[in-house]
């Protein structure tokens, strides 16, 4: 995917004067930068003092241990996945290689790279993973908890030639500031797992080559910031990540200026990118997890060096726990909003760790539970490893003195979110309303054009889907067709999204939405009604109610406006079986070994169709404005077939105060 002048025109027009001063800037700067790289100050004597407390391995659960120990030797071998492509290769990397296309990247000075075009480069998300390196955290912790050298001698292997292979600078690892934080994270975890390990010196502080790499990722990212309409989750891993080498790699004249400018950066964008309720602004739940887990390293660097940190910054992470506890379900799982690309800010677990029962359980033991926390019942490793280093909240003589919820919050207005239960407890219907604001900043990157959604869940099992991402650059009809409004639980006029889009990661006009009734507390039925003016000309209302007594969940949509095609989907999740006869669809799917059904009576006014897994680019079906549909993405860079319900009709003439409605119920058996 390359960009045209027409693209690069849209980004300006999303930038104010001083973004673009600072872009210009960096222009000027990468062009210098390419004929004079300076050569990294001499260092003597540097030690690396921020071991874990002795005695930390031991407070591993045995079952995160034996998880962890099975991804290790998986790695060992070789084996690896990532976003959905089978890697056996990481005995020996080719760094530069992806295996979903078969293409190596160019070599050359790293501004010079075209990393968006797949044809150049190959799918640059395949090609940066692997060297954020966190595959190296897991060996290394899995040297920390065994004692076995072979984990600690492929760590340094892979580092040394990950060290000769990518000068600074040089290709594809060297351009993106995200990039280089998570692995300064990563590489300050894996000196601190390896620090029993005799060689753990010589391959840090005692080795040219690795303090000359740790310098030029921090001067890099001191240089690069993200800026302006960008400084979205990108930003909070460069500031932690610089941050975090600061504190713990304090060896080079600039640290100390680094370690400031970066705890600035890492306070100032915490707290611009959540809203006061502790939900993250950007309305895409993974990069609330990214954003909390990389705050919580921060901390984690900071309370172990002795820097003070801003009481905001906790008090942040603390709101931002209370409210990832607030919106999962009852299988921990929370909403599916917005993009989703898998990133992790620290990874030393096993597969089949739940990351979100490991936050919360790190937010247990950092801040404290409420009583109305859901459960968590997992283990993992990371938590006893970061409650080792951050100093609990409750012992914190700076902190604040915060008023945490006394019951789990549902509306969370500064967000636009609504979540509706009933009943809780086994066959929790669990509905999330969308009538947020359609991204973070100007662009809203990450944002999809998803207005009024709603995402329903029966005991866990997606049952209405948010259909997922599945992928960023390569391939623009999948990208297009993920973050589009019929790839939503939400109504449709004259085949056109709520927002417009101006290229992947851009939005140039942004749909305004309003709730107007969020009624969640007490018993009996729960309701909530929205609003939104994306289509020109029309407003589309939608009303939600839940009636915990009957199982039932009702949507009205109501049109206001002229005559417009009108199109209304449903996703179901891909556990859902359907048989859709006229306007009924009766579904089904097993739980745990027992069979579950419901009732979906759709609007009689529309004509209902249901879509399975088509992926059609051809012009005859792109004029019928839906060439793909029928998809669920559980995870960056894999789909799979599901149903997707859509009904169609052509909606006559309104006055302003006249509307057109239509009516969704979804009954529950059992």
């Amino acid at each position: 995917m390359t960009m045209n002048a027409g693209w690069y025109l849209r980004r300006l027009s999303r930038m104010g004067p001083r973004e673009v001063a600072g872009r210009a800037g960096d222009a000027v700067r990468r062009r210098r930068w390419r004929s004079a790289l300076p050569d990294c100050p001499r260092v003597t004597g540097a030690r690396f003092t921020a071991a874990l407390p002795a005695g930390t391995v031991d407070a591993v659960p045995p079952d995160a241990a034996k998880r962890l120990l099975a991804e290790a030797d998986r790695l060992m071998a070789g084996h690896a996945e990532y976003f959905g492509v089978v890697r056996d290769d990481l005995v020996d990397p080719d760094w530069w290689y992806d295996p979903k296309t078969g293409r190596r990247a160019p070599w050359g000075y790293a501004f010079d790279v075209p990393y968006r075009s797949e044809d150049a480069v190959g799918d640059i998300k395949q090609i940066w993973e692997p060297s954020r390196h966190q595959y190296l955290t897991q060996l290394a912790a899995a040297y920390a908890i065994t004692g076995d050298e072979r984990y600690a001698e492929r760590v340094a292997e892979h580092l040394r030639l990950w060290w000769a292979a990518n000068a600074p600078l040089r290709g594809v690892h060297w351009i993106s500031g995200i990039e280089l934080g998570i692995r300064l994270l990563s590489w300050v975890w894996i000196r601190r797992l390896l620090d029993d390990w005799p060689g753990a010196a010589g391959l840090f502080e005692g080795n040219p080559v690795a303090r000359n790499q740790i310098w030029h990722h921090q001067r890099w990212l001191a240089a690069f910031p993200s800026r302006g309409s960008s400084a979205n989750n990108h930003v909070i891993a460069e500031a932690a990540g610089q941050f975090a080498a600061a504190c713990a790699f304090d060896w080079f004249p600039s640290s100390a200026r680094w370690r400031a400018d970066a705890l600035r950066s890492l306070e100032r964008h915490l707290r611009g990118n959540t809203f006061g309720s502790g939900l993250n602004r950007e309305l895409a739940t993974e990069y609330h997890g990214l954003v909390l887990e990389l705050g919580l390293a921060a901390v984690a660097e900071a309370d172990t060096a002795g820097v003070p940190v801003p009481a905001s910054v906790r008090l942040v992470l603390l709101r931002m726990t209370d409210a990832l506890a607030a919106v999962v379900d009852g299988h921990l799982r929370p909403p599916r909003q917005g993009d989703a690309d898998d990133g992790h800010g620290l990874v030393v677990d096993g597969a089949g760790t739940d990351r979100w029962a490991s936050l919360l359980a790190t937010g247990d033991a950092v801040f404290g539970r409420l009583d109305w926390w859901p459960a968590t019942g997992g283990t993992d490793v990371r938590t006893p490893l970061l409650a080792a280093l951050i100093r609990p909240y409750a012992k914190d003589t700076t902190a604040p003195a915060v008023t945490r919820p006394a019951s789990r919050p549902a509306h969370f207005a500064d967000a636009g979110m609504t979540i509706l239960r009933g009943p809780e407890g086994t066959g929790e219907i669990w509905c999330r309303c969308d009538g947020g604001p359609h991204g973070f900043l100007s662009i809203a990157a990450h944002a999809h054009a998803d207005a009024l959604s709603v995402e329903v869940r029966h005991d866990g099992v997606d049952v209405l889907a948010d259909p997922g991402t599945y992928c960023y650059h390569g391939q623009p009809e999948w990208r297009q067709y993920f973050r589009s409004t019929l790839g939503h639980n939400t109504l449709q006029l004259d085949g056109v999204d709520q927002s417009v889009s101006g290229g992947p990661f851009l939005w140039t006009r942004h749909a305004r939405s309003r709730v107007l009734v969020a009624e969640t507390s007490g018993e009996g039925t729960a309701r909530w009604c929205a609003e939104h003016d994306g289509y020109q000309g029309s407003v589309h209302r939608r009303r939600v109610e839940l009636t915990a007594a009957s199982r039932e969940l009702r949507v009205v949509d109501e049109v206001r406006g002229p005559r417009r095609a009108v199109r209304l989907a449903f996703h179901l999740g891909p556990a859902i079986a359907a048989e859709l006869v006229g306007n009924r669809a009766a579904l089904t799917w097993t739980r745990d070994g027992e069979d579950r059904s419901a009732v979906l009576d759709l609007p009689g006014e529309l004509s209902w169709r249901a879509h399975r897994g088509e992926s059609d680019p051809s012009p005859s079906s792109s004029s019928r404005g839906y060439p793909i549909l029928g998809w669920y993405s559980a995870g960056f860079g894999r789909k799979e077939p599901t149903t997707t319900l859509v009904g169609t009709a052509l909606l006559g003439q309104h006055s302003a105060d006249g509307a057109q409605g239509f009516t969704t119920v979804l009954r529950f058996r059992g």
